[in-house]
């Protein structure tokens, strides 16, 4: 299994970018999978992931601004980000967790595989 996160990029404070990450060796039609993100001088933190039935879950910085959804047929799960603020600038990370039971995981011991990281500017 391989993840392959993109889309990052510098943006204005206000504006929106789209993360994806395309998944190889397994379907994301039943994986739960989530977005995380590692700001200047933070541990990573959770932003956002989907389970294996389609719900969603967000952390509460993002609520309301993000949007983590699956595309089947590009096999890929992307993160849709809307009016961004400079405190959002980090590393961002997408995570498998390959248990098949529970619900969606907000601590990263719980996620499997990692792709590589995208890096997201916002500039205020």
């Amino acid at each position: 299994v391989q993840l392959q996160a993109s889309g990052g990029g510098l943006v204005q404070a206000g504006g929106s970018l789209t993360l994806s990450c395309a998944v190889s060796g397994r379907t994301v039609r039943l994986s739960k999978m989530a977005w995380f993100r590692r700001g200047p001088g933070k541990e990573r933190e959770f932003v956002a992931g989907t389970g294996r039935t389609g719900g969603t879950d967000y952390a509460d910085s993002v609520e309301g601004r993000f949007t983590i959804s699956r595309d089947l047929a590009k096999n890929t799960v992307d993160l849709q980000m809307t009016s961004l603020k400079p405190e959002d600038t980090a590393v961002y990370y997408c995570g498998l967790d390959l248990t098949a039971y529970g619900g969606i995981q907000t601590h990263t011991r719980a996620y499997d595989y990692w792709g590589q990281g995208t890096l997201v500017t916002v500039s205020s």
